[in-house]
């Protein structure tokens, strides 16, 4: 029999102040009349090998199977053949805006208001810092809607730039334009130098390099095939240029990918740390989104500083774990693992400017920035301490409590706020 089942999470949404893991956020199923759609498919060797020479291949991911783009004409000449599973990748879309969580696009401004933002500010622990520093040696692979890589406090910064969201050409390298700003924002707030005038924005490890991976369109979405490819790529570059990686992912979905799921444990297993958005489906329990919920990333809530005095609580979107894995002090399947500034936070914009934005994609880069700090400066250790690390510096006392937050593990805010020190 002929299996046509949709891929969960095949596409997803980066996880700015908009809910992108609400149940119903998916997008209408194509049908076979439709013009063009991506598909993964499985099967024997022998009729995969043949459907490649009839249809072609986008990402081939062994015996996980291949995806490529068909139009209906295609499609129907595959699902004659019985041995072939084909399933459609489908296409997550925006769901309404969450109450409490800024819209995207927040006030830009042709300068930085404040330097170090207070999110900076808060993740070093020093109200009157004026510039940071760290990071030299580590890369940072921010995979998101890309990066504008000319932008003054990015482009010392730049290392590699792809994209792999090109409809004809599945990776392009020397390409990341940023046509939305997630992703610029992303990066500045793991990164940015200042700028060669110093007069720029500052992130947390001004001194590391970014990979920017673009693998979302310019209207925030992405396919779960390119998403897992670019996460296999940065594995296999760190092991090509015996770098020292972390992966960034401020994106997700409320459903569990298997192609994404096993390319996050390959590039765990290669020694890759990967730290991902918890999603903004809160205050409710159990609302995590993946890859964020898989055992081998860290989930980051996003914290807010309710009297601007650093008095932290995990903000209202922020997506919350399962309370009944609290205080056990052991991070499973859909946990919140720390905690970060999340909400309001000033950073890098596509244009060249900067913008003040919220969510948990705000909050993600800031422990991104924080990890390759203290890789930096550790540089003997391995990704799994370097994860031990964060935990250890993570301390709840600093949250305030409420709907779940915070005493210590807690289900959402995990094992609380990390810092520089």
């Amino acid at each position: 029999m002929i299996k046509r089942k949709v891929i969960g999470a095949s596409v997803l949404s980066f996880v700015m102040g908009v809910s992108m893991f609400a149940t119903g956020a998916f997008g209408q199923q194509p049908n076979i009349q439709e013009e063009s759609y991506r598909v993964i498919i499985q099967g024997p060797s022998s009729d995969k090998a043949e459907a490649k020479k009839n249809v072609g291949v986008r990402w081939d991911f062994g015996a996980e199977g291949f995806t490529t783009t068909v139009n209906s004409k295609q499609y129907q000449a595959l699902v004659k053949n019985k041995n072939l599973t084909i399933e459609k990748v489908q296409e997550v879309q925006f769901a309404p805006n969450n109450e409490g969580a800024a819209k995207p696009g927040g006030s830009t401004n042709s300068g930085p208001s404040d330097q170090t933002p207070w999110g900076i500010q808060a993740i070093y622990n020093d109200s009157s810092i004026q510039a940071t520093s760290g990071g030299s040696g580590i890369k940072v692979a921010v995979l998101d809607t890309g990066a504008n890589t000319t932008h003054t406090d990015l482009t010392n910064r730049v290392e590699q730039c792809k994209d792999f969201t090109q409809a004809k050409t599945p990776l392009i390298d020397g390409s990341c334009s940023d046509g939305n700003g997630h992703g610029t924002h992303v990066a500045g707030t793991v990164l940015a130098d200042g700028g060669s005038n110093g007069q720029g924005i500052y992130g947390v490890a001004p001194e590391a390099k970014l990979w920017a991976y673009k693998v979302l369109n310019n209207r925030g979405s992405g396919y779960s095939d390119d998403i897992a490819s670019a996460i296999r790529t940065a594995a296999d570059e760190a092991a090509r240029t015996s770098s020292k990686v972390i992966i960034s992912m401020s994106l997700g979905s409320s459903a569990k990918d298997s192609l994404i799921s096993s390319a996050v444990d390959y590039a765990y297993s290669k020694g890759v740390l990967i730290i991902a958005a918890a999603g903004n489906s809160g205050p409710s329990s159990n609302t995590i989104g993946y890859p964020g919920a898989l055992v081998n990333a860290v989930a980051v809530a996003a914290l807010e500083d309710i009297q601007q005095n650093g008095t932290y609580r995990v903000a209202d979107f922020s997506s919350r774990g399962n309370p009944a894995t609290d205080e056990d002090y052991v991070i499973q399947e859909r946990d919140v693992e720390v905690s970060a500034p999340g909400r309001a936070i000033e950073s890098t914009w596509h244009d060249g400017s900067y913008n003040t934005i919220s969510g948990t994609s705000m909050a993600t880069p800031h422990v991104s920035g924080l990890a390759a700090k203290i890789w930096a400066a550790n540089p003997s250790m391995s990704h799994t301490a370097l994860r031990a690390e964060l935990q250890n510096r993570a301390k709840s006392n600093d949250i305030l409590g409420g709907t779940g937050a915070a005493t210590g593990d807690d289900y959402a805010s995990g094992f609380g706020f990390p810092r520089v020190r």
